[in-house]
């Protein structure tokens, strides 16, 4: 019988995978992905300082659910939103982490969000 923590630990060792070639730095920082079944969240992370310098998810007060229907259109949101509070805080170049998740589907689409808003990777 496989193991029950089979696909967390794969996720787990892709993110390692990943880490060990992308890092933020102050004037390039990371855009990182995390998503759950109903939410997805971004936060930009500056790795020199180990600290969080932006971040918005569609938990956030900010967030409104509109006339978008679906979690496609809420990650796009998601994603144009990281890049207002991006540009408000003066980053305008950072470095992509899909955490782990395969380029696709609402990954895809928050990062397209955040190209639109005005973010360069």
């Amino acid at each position: 019988m496989a193991n029950k923590n089979s696909k967390v630990q794969a996720r787990a060792k892709r993110i390692s995978r990943i880490r060990k070639k992308i890092t933020g730095t102050t004037e390039r920082p990371r855009l990182r992905v995390f998503k759950s079944n109903k939410h997805i969240y971004a936060q930009i992370i500056d790795d020199s300082l180990a600290k969080t310098l932006v971040s918005m998810s569609t938990l956030d007060k900010e967030f409104t659910k509109g006339e978008e229907k679906g979690k496609m259109e809420d990650a796009k949101t998601v994603g144009s939103r990281i890049a207002e509070k991006a540009k408000a805080a003066g980053i305008e170049k950072v470095v992509f982490d899909r955490g782990g998740y395969l380029y696709h589907g609402r990954v895809k689409s928050l990062s397209e969000g955040a190209r639109e808003g005005g973010l360069k990777f």
